[in-house]
């Protein structure tokens, strides 16, 4: 798996390499205060590279951080539970494991009725 992940990882750095070869006219990148004068090239892959951090954002803030939450208050909604059941009762004081109630007459404790026992 980690040499599929190279190999991407390889594959978006020549892409990039050839978007910068391909585009080297010189752009002035009007902001507010200020000016950035900068290649065509390079002012493509910053763009990309910001669109992909604010869609990973998007989608963080969206899709994973509203799961993550739910996944928190089920937590604690099952943990209260699981603490009160630590320690299930044993088989003596439950009727079910008794073998007087499969009412088949053999010495079988287990709870389920047989298919001999009808």
């Amino acid at each position: 798996m980690n040499i599929v992940r190279l190999i991407i990882a390889l594959v978006c750095l020549a892409i990039g390499l050839i978007i910068g070869i391909l585009n080297t006219q010189p752009i002035t990148l009007n902001l507010l205060v200020t000016q950035i004068s900068t290649g065509s090239g390079a002012a493509i892959i910053v763009s990309l590279l910001a669109g992909v951090c604010i869609g990973a954002l998007i989608v963080l803030a969206t899709v994973a951080w509203p799961l993550y939450a739910r996944l928190r208050k089920a937590g604690r909604v099952s943990a209260p539970a699981a603490r009160n059941d630590a320690v299930p009762p044993g088989p003596e004081s439950d009727a079910r494991w008794n073998s007087s109630t499969s009412g088949s007459g053999s010495s079988c404790s287990c709870r389920w009725r047989h298919w001999w026992a009808g």
